[in-house]
């Protein structure tokens, strides 16, 4: 009789150690089909591997771990995502749930937890940790105004934009990689200045910073 499938696992984490650890922590239960280091990265990969699970970090180059899976979303794509990050600020735990999450971990609490919670997303289910669980489900009781994310207040193209900005990529680069023309980049950035009431290039920066799309 042969051995029953294990589960297809894909790693989206841009810092190597991270990854190398969550190896070594899943390699007995699932099959760990790939490890990407980017959003870009994680979309092409959950199309092209199929994995049961991805497990992704919210804080990533080029594109975020929230955005890559609204646009997975977007593109018909239901695998189950559980996010695993270094974020304890309950804001992003609400925008990943809203986004269609199946889970959110915290770093330091993945050895106990990320296992547990990748189970729970393969059986259909949502787990949330602990630690943040009172706070998200108050926010989710007093309705979508209550949770305070100004990111839900620009689209998902700008906060594309926004985030390539951030990173240092020119409006020409930028451009090019979303394929579109500069001028409709620089129409997105200054439509976020306005909805966010920023003002300068400095301040945009310093917002995607806040917000977890860019690292220091």
């Amino acid at each position: 009789m042969s051995a029953p499938r294990l589960p297809r696992v894909l790693i989206a984490d841009d810092h190597l150690l991270v990854a190398e650890a969550l190896k070594s922590l899943l390699d007995p239960e699932f099959d760990l089909v790939g490890v990407v280091a980017d959003g870009r990265a994680l979309v092409k990969a959950a199309r092209t591997l199929r994995p049961d699970v991805i497990v992704a970090d919210v804080t990533m180059p080029h594109l975020n771990g929230i955005d890559a899976l609204v646009q997975l979303r977007q593109g018909g794509d239901r695998v189950p995502v559980v996010f695993l990050t270094m974020h304890r600020d309950a804001s992003f735990a609400r925008r990943a749930l809203d986004a269609g999450a199946s889970g959110f971990v915290l770093k330091h609490s993945a050895p106990i937890e990320l296992i547990v919670a990748i189970r729970a997303a393969l059986e259909g289910r949502t787990y949330l940790t602990p630690q943040l669980a009172g706070e998200v489900l108050d926010g989710m009781k007093n309705g979508p105004e209550s949770s305070g994310d100004p990111l839900g207040s620009i689209t998902l193209r700008q906060r594309e934009v926004l985030q390539l900005l951030a990173e240092g990529s020119s409006a020409k680069v930028i451009a090019a990689k979303l394929s579109i023309s500069a001028r409709t980049v620089e129409f997105h950035k200054y439509q976020m200045m306005e909805t966010l009431g920023l003002h300068t290039n400095t301040e945009l920066i310093h917002f995607a910073i806040k917000h977890g799309l860019v690292e220091l």
